[in-house]
């Protein structure tokens, strides 16, 4: 959904390639970490399209796992200088992201 190359992706997450693979494959579930990253990730999508469009000015088209995607790869000096793939691989990194995201949403850091 968000674009992505599948080994991109997973680096960012900081997934193993070939682990994912191999419960692709045989259909296997993700462990509990694993699946909290996957889960932080959905979560910080739908944060962001739900604040565009509370905020009205989505367009009809507005996709916000690309957005997403495209956002997370640039530094934001609010983040100290990091990107915000750089944070999805932790908890509290995906909280520090969602809170910028929050932010962003009052006008903090516009």
């Amino acid at each position: 959904a968000m674009g992505l190359p599948r080994d991109q992706f997973m680096r960012v997450l900081g997934l193993a390639r070939s682990t994912v693979e191999r419960k692709i494959t045989q259909r296997g579930p993700l462990s509990q970490f694993e699946g909290e990253k996957l889960v932080g990730v959905e979560r910080l999508i739908g944060q962001v399209d739900a604040m565009v469009r509370e905020a009205g000015t989505a367009p009809d088209d507005f996709d916000a796992a690309r957005w997403f995607a495209r956002w997370m790869a640039d530094p934001v000096p609010a983040l100290g200088g990091l990107a915000p793939q750089d944070l999805l691989d932790t908890a509290d990194g995906r909280e520090a992201v969602s809170t910028l995201l929050y932010q962003m949403k009052s006008g903090v850091y516009a």
